[in-house]
């Protein structure tokens, strides 16, 4: 048998139990997970590691009621036990009038090839190599005086998921990492910061010692950053921290959030939430994406889904049980552990490219902030109220000028949706993407 039939069996043979022992449906899902990672500082290593771990989640429905048990050990007494476990809580627990499984005719018939895996696993000498690099590279740069440590990493995780309405189906995917974080400076006068790359292929992974150098220049940048005044004025995000705007988003139209009424998006469906020309996507069919999947966790397919298309707000992110609250169709956005239930989850989101370079997106700021990074999650879901710490650069006639410290950027999303622009430098780094962005009228607080 195939790795793929292997788990798939035994899946099928947790149903089975299940069904015998009492319960009316029954789904499990399996993860299969090897990681390899090494971490050095200053030179030296610190650590290599290897870990395998194997998990195993059932979940059990009567009536109304559902129960989820996970295991470790897949031994043939502790499945036993699980199954009598989960069947047992399952007719224990309080009802609850939306779960259950998917309907045959819902389910995905075909899973697609996305290329998420890289079959190869890289020798240990190859992610020491890739941490050595990085981090030489790092402090190698002027001015850098310490390092916070650099790491490298691999990882693959096969998962497979069977269901008592039919389905059953399996994938596998990969990610290869490096990263480093330094200090600059000395005394009360110091700064960190770091990069990392992120990719299915080693190949596609970014030159560690590309990494290393940003990491560098980008520390050494920051000496000398002070509080700032308290102001209104434009501020424009960094890609690496403009995509938690996006996340801000999918949590504000995820099902549960809209079900319970605690969205500030809530009665917004189908209004123009953007600007005119911004578009949202949501692609977990991606080649080669980070948070690419064929189908979702509950069995059903998904599906390339603009989120917002021309600033309009054209749906929420559903799985089978908030869309049955709602009224509605599941949008195949089901993720889940072995321990919990589904809940929707975003895949590859990101926010199309709009038409005009960072440089020209800052050219008629005369006085303004660039965000490289934030801090805290001030973030009322219900109102809106958006407020987070952050690092960055003044911007002055166009240019990055100072850098700025300890300040904190405040808004609202919804008028921050609204007044947002995209510049053209869209790519695809991280599970959420977003080209840098420039917001008018917020408020930089500071001294």
């Amino acid at each position: 048998m195939t790795a793929s039939e292997t788990s798939l069996s035994l899946l099928e043979d947790l149903i089975r139990k299940a069904k015998a022992a009492g319960a009316e449906s029954a789904d499990a899902v399996y993860f299969d997970s090897i990681s390899l990672s090494h971490a050095q500082r200053l030179g030296a290593p610190e650590r290599l590691e290897r870990e395998e771990s194997q998990e195993v989640g059932l979940r059990a429905v009567i009536g109304k009621r559902q129960a989820i048990v996970s295991s470790t050990d897949l031994g043939a007494d502790s499945l036993s036990e699980l199954v009598e476990r989960v069947v047992a809580m399952a007719r224990a627990v309080p009802e609850d009038p939306f779960c259950g499984l998917a309907e045959a005719g819902e389910l995905a018939e075909t899973i697609p090839d996305l290329d998420i895996l890289d079959s190869e696993e890289p020798p240990a000498a190859v992610l020491i190599e890739r941490a050595k690099a990085c981090e030489d590279a790092a402090r190698s740069v002027a001015g850098v005086t310490n390092s916070e440590g650099a790491e490298a990493g691999w990882n693959r995780t096969r998962i497979a998921l069977a269901a008592s309405n039919g389905f059953a189906g399996s994938y596998a995917r990969s990610s290869h990492s490096v990263g480093v974080s330094v200090v600059a400076g000395e005394g009360l006068g110091m700064e960190s910061d770091y990069e990392f790359s992120t990719a299915v292929y080693g190949a596609e992974l970014e030159d560690p010692e590309k990494v290393g150098r940003t990491a560098g220049e980008r520390t050494v940048r920051r000496l000398g950053a002070r509080k700032p005044e308290t102001e209104k004025l434009p501020v424009v995000y960094d890609p690496r921290v403009s995509m938690g705007l996006l996340r801000h988003l999918a949590g504000a139209i995820a099902g549960p959030a809209i079900a319970r009424g605690t969205s500030f998006l809530k009665d917004r469906l189908g209004e123009a939430v953007f600007a005119a020309g911004i578009d949202i996507i949501d692609d977990p069919h991606r080649p080669h994406g980070l948070g690419s999947k064929p189908f979702d966790a509950e069995g059903l397919a998904n599906r390339r889904l603009k989120v917002v298309e021309n600033g309009v707000l054209n749906t929420w992110i559903l799985d089978l049980r908030s869309a049955r609250q709602l009224g509605l169709k599941s949008t195949g956005h089901a993720a889940r552990g072995t321990s919990s239930p589904p809940s929707p989850s975003t895949s590859n989101l990101y926010m199309a490219p709009g038409t005009v370079s960072p440089e020209a997106l800052m050219a008629d700021i005369d006085k303004g902030f660039y965000v490289t990074s934030l801090m805290g999650m001030g973030i009322n879901g219900v109102t809106g109220d958006y407020s987070r710490g952050a690092g960055g650069f003044r911007i002055e006639k166009g240019e990055l000028t100072t850098p700025i410290s300890e300040a904190t950027v405040a808004g609202n999303l919804k008028d921050m949706f609204r007044n947002l622009t995209p510049a053209d430098d869209l790519v695809f780094k991280y599970g959420t993407n977003a080209p840098t962005l420039r917001i008018d009228g917020m408020t930089l607080a500071g001294a």
